[in-house]
């Protein structure tokens, strides 16, 4: 059964695009553990001096997602992938704040890398996700929120097979069904990037989150792929 994957039409305007996908299962999230809270905290100060007084649009991550963005006609400064919004708000205020156990993971992996990193709650999909551009009959829910809203045709969204949007222009925005919350026990997790080095980052950033989960969510199960244009799809 096919869990996620990218639309061929969608790989057409994009053949640059890696993502890679982790399913975990046996999953405690919580409140973040100390030690994962530390590691979080270090990162963050690492991260801090390594980017300096670099703009964030000279980072050839975000840069290469700003192109994407633009690509679909979204403005990038007015949406900013989910991986520069979370550089932004740390180059801003110093700090990125603890939500939990699941969250501070995706976080950390998605700021050593400067790529976006999503966190699904699996019981929020209905059978596959898939990347595509929206036609504008899909519904989706912002966090914290309770009003359906719609895509616009064209968008880039993460859509299942009820056409439940659960992220919107791409890595912009997180559905509010599909977060990380105390109660989730198996997770689809995404990293993704377009720019020149993704394949060899993303196979690091994989590792990476296979690493921490493995050491601060004792028991878990966990399968992982790297997709491409020729591997577009990954199965349970």
């Amino acid at each position: 059964m096919i869990l996620f994957q990218y639309d061929s039409d969608l790989l057409e305007k994009y053949p640059a695009i890696r993502g890679g996908v982790i399913l975990a299962s046996g999953l405690h999230n919580g409140p973040t553990p100390p030690a994962l809270a530390e590691a979080f905290v270090k990162e963050q100060q690492k991260v801090l001096q390594e980017i300096g007084e670099t703009p964030l649009s000279d980072l050839p991550t975000l840069a290469a997602w700003r192109r994407a963005f633009s690509a679909f006609g979204v403005k990038p400064t007015q949406y900013r992938s989910a991986a520069e919004a979370l550089l932004r708000r740390l180059t801003k205020q110093g700090d990125i704040p603890s939500l939990n156990l699941l969250v501070d993971l995706g976080n950390l992996v998605s700021i050593r890398y400067r790529l976006p990193v999503a966190v699904f709650d699996r019981r929020a999909i209905s059978g596959a996700m898939t990347v595509c551009f929206a036609q504008g009959d899909e519904r989706f829910t912002d966090l914290g929120n309770t009003e359906i809203e719609h895509p616009e045709p064209g968008e880039v969204i993460f859509v299942d097979d009820t056409k439940q949007v659960n992220a919107r222009r791409w890595c912009w925005r997180q559905s509010d069904q599909s977060a990380a919350r105390d109660d989730t026990t198996a997770a689809l997790i995404t990293i993704e990037g377009h720019h020149a080095s993704a394949e060899a980052d993303l196979r690091a950033g994989l590792d990476d989150l296979q690493t921490l989960l493995k050491t601060y969510v004792p028991g878990v199960t966990l399968k992982a792929d790297l997709l491409s244009s020729t591997h577009p799809a990954f199965a349970e």
